[in-house]
């Protein structure tokens, strides 16, 4: 499974076009084969701080995402809202190793 942690800063001013376009831009990538988990989060802390995460189920899918029709016009696009350049976080998991539930929290019913 591939991991990603994107932390993206976007300028206060373009906030609107950002959640337009990440919303637009989301809903297509979580269409993908091999898509197992696409979301973007914004910070409680920092406005115009937003975090996406996303998982893909193999190299082969995370490559044919990068490779895909919306995800070079979101990266063509980004530059536009953004106040720096995004950070990542790229990580490949060995098979088997994924998503697992918290083992120091459990529900209340």
């Amino acid at each position: 499974m591939i991991f990603i942690v994107i932390s993206i800063e976007v300028r206060p001013d373009r906030r609107d076009d950002f959640l337009a376009g990440v919303v637009r831009y989301s809903a297509q990538v979580r269409e993908e084969p091999g898509n197992r988990h696409f979301t973007c989060y914004e910070s409680v802390e920092g406005q115009g701080e937003f975090v996406v995460v996303a998982n893909y189920a193999d190299q082969a899918a995370g490559e044919a995402h990068v490779a895909s029709e919306h995800a070079q016009w979101f990266f063509g696009w980004l530059p536009s809202v953004v106040s720096r350049v995004p950070t990542i976080v790229y990580q490949e998991l060995p098979e088997g190793v994924g998503w697992s539930e918290m083992g120091e929290v459990a529900a209340r019913m």
